[in-house]
């Protein structure tokens, strides 16, 4: 068996718990393949191992049974970049904050890597949303998709942003507002819901658009099918507005037109059997903290 490993910290605490995952590994003779910029920050920890690395998506082992996300869940929306369609299972080690996507708690390394070993988990596949712009900028040509959402925002002004929206060739309306989220169901929980969105089950074959903060109050969140393609017509005051691709951040022209729809290739996450998602509901979002219950 072989597993990838990629973090974006190397703080005393994901060091801690990196170190415990190799141990694990080592215990049940995995091997281990570590992205190279994560590497470098645990020369101490793993100087004698001399693990082999990866630097992107191109030089990945096609051959890897599980890719390790160390960290949130930026890490975790990071870390997708690199798999892409390889259908590599990613697991989220949760050493951030909230944590909906890397779900296995610090303190739990160990119970769910022997679970994971001994195959007891549900493989979910997670529908992700891709784009094509006019915009020439190589990363975004070539990581054109987003696990999230992909949102659309003002930049370098005050006023609010016109959004042309079409949905499978028909108008649907004009947003004004300070920008559009299209969110996926593992999206959902994110900044779409922070704007007001509906909370979505992994498992739904659907997308939410939600305006930020829009400038009439019969606007309101949609959820529509999952095979929609989404037009998009860009309108500013200002020369630029802002494209976000989960965290990653890119500047378009003013005008531009924007065409988002499912991606062809789907991501592959664990459940075990104690990470249900209505329990990360409970958990994360605290609906069991009502004194009444």
């Amino acid at each position: 068996m072989k597993v990838g490993i990629f973090g974006q910290s190397n703080n005393e605490t994901t060091i801690k718990y990196v170190g415990q995952l190799v141990d694990l590994c080592s215990q049940h003779d995995v091997a281990i393949v570590f992205e190279e910029n994560f590497y470098k920050g645990f020369d101490q920890l793993i100087d004698a191992k001399n693990f082999t690395t990866f630097s992107g998506y191109n030089d990945l082992d096609r051959d890897l049974d599980y890719f390790f996300s160390v960290g949130g869940d930026g890490t975790f929306l990071r870390s997708i970049t690199f798999i892409r369609d390889l259908e590599i299972p990613v697991i989220g080690i949760n050493t951030g904050r909230l944590g909906f996507l890397a779900n296995i708690q610090k303190d739990s390394i160990a119970a769910a890597f022997n679970k994971i070993i001994n195959g007891q988990y549900i493989v979910q596949k997670r529908s992700l949303l891709g784009i094509k712009t006019e915009n020439d900028n190589s990363e975004l040509n070539q990581i054109n998709f987003a696990l999230n959402e992909i949102t659309v925002t003002r930049k370098n002004t005050a006023s609010m942003i016109k959004v042309d929206t079409m949905l499978d060739g028909e108008f649907l309306t004009t947003y004004w507002s300070d920008g559009l989220i299209i969110s996926t169901p593992t999206g959902s929980t994110g900044y779409s819901l922070s704007c007001g969105g509906p909370i979505i089950s992994p498992s739904s074959q659907n997308i939410v658009l939600t305006p930020i903060a829009p400038h009439s109050l019969a606007v309101r969140p949609l959820v529509i099918p999952e095979q929609t393609v989404i037009e998009l017509h860009i309108d500013s005051r200002a020369d630029e507005v802002l494209l976000t691709l989960d965290s990653r951040m890119y500047t378009l022209h003013n005008k531009s037109k924007l065409i988002i729809e499912k991606c062809s290739f789907s991501i592959m996450t664990l459940q075990l059997d104690d990470q249900t998602f209505i329990k990360t509901l409970r958990e994360k979002l605290l609906w069991g903290e009502d004194k009444r219950n």
